[in-house]
């Protein structure tokens, strides 16, 4: 069997260590060639993108801590993590969210002439983008799509299958698009079976490309302001996550801060 990925702390790359989470030192362009090498290496792996829900989340939901551990490749997806890195030990140069790196790696896959896999959203959402794909970015070879539903106490009885009707097609890049922590702590529990596929978690990235949601224009996100935009669109599926539990990422940095205030005097 193919080892579906190195360990991330074999990485010769500066990584930020912010709560329970370690994120990768990287430009946008730097983040797209990692994963171009990633891809063309044969080795499998896969790659998340840290927001401060993210972080949150990883002091409390251990499968979603132990998979980001694993991951081979992590960049930042979100500016309050930017903005912290500048007092922390590592500076993280830009935000790189998962929904802007998917038109770039499919280009590129059109150039090497990749073969990509579609997984997660809502039913025919997979189908619409990859239809998409091919018009756009003729050398890209969509080898297929799929919106199972997922329960992630399943186990092999419901992740076998999708993995056979994915390995048939032996893609070199999986999008998984099923949310988070969903799509973190599945990639990590299938990753072992997908041998050579790299699989990146893309959130709500085929529904932006699709249209069947709107995203925060650039300049909102770029402030710090995107999750103030989805709120607003969607309050009643979203209010406990940002005024909740992202409002503890402020007491995760105190204490990033004063362990490593700790750390110099001592």
């Amino acid at each position: 069997m193919t080892t579906a990925h190195a360990p991330a702390a074999a990485s010769p790359r500066p990584r930020l260590n912010i709560g329970q989470l370690t994120i990768d030192q990287l430009t946008f362009p730097e983040a797209i060639t990692a994963i171009g090498e990633l891809v063309d290496a044969h080795q499998g792996g896969y790659v998340f993108t840290a927001n401060v829900d993210h972080v949150v989340l990883a002091e409390t939901n251990t499968r979603f801590r132990d998979a980001y551990a694993k991951a081979t490749i992590s960049v930042v997806d979100g500016m309050p993590i930017v903005w912290a890195s500048r007092m922390l030990d590592v500076s993280l140069p830009e935000r790189i969210a998962g929904s802007d790196l998917i038109l770039p790696l499919v280009k590129l896959g059109a150039e090497r002439k990749w073969r990509i896999f579609l997984l997660g959203a809502g039913p025919g959402v997979a189908e619409k983008v990859g239809k998409q794909f091919q018009a756009q970015y003729p050398g890209i070879e969509v080898v297929g799509w799929d919106s199972p539903m997922v329960n992630l106490d399943a186990g092999d009885a419901q992740n076998d299958p999708i993995i056979a009707r994915i390995r048939e097609k032996d893609p070199h890049l999986l999008f998984v698009a099923l949310g988070s922590p969903k799509q973190e702590v599945w990639i990590s529990q299938v990753a072992q079976k997908l041998g050579p596929t790299v699989a990146i978690g893309i959130g709500a990235g085929f529904d932006f490309i699709a249209g069947t949601a709107k995203r925060a224009p650039e300049w909102i996100a770029k402030a710090g302001f995107e999750w103030l935009y989805r709120l607003t669109h969607e309050p009643k599926r979203l209010w406990r996550r940002y005024i909740l539990n992202d409002s503890q990422f402020g007491i995760i940095l105190l204490r990033e801060l004063w362990k490593r205030t700790r750390g110099s005097q001592g």
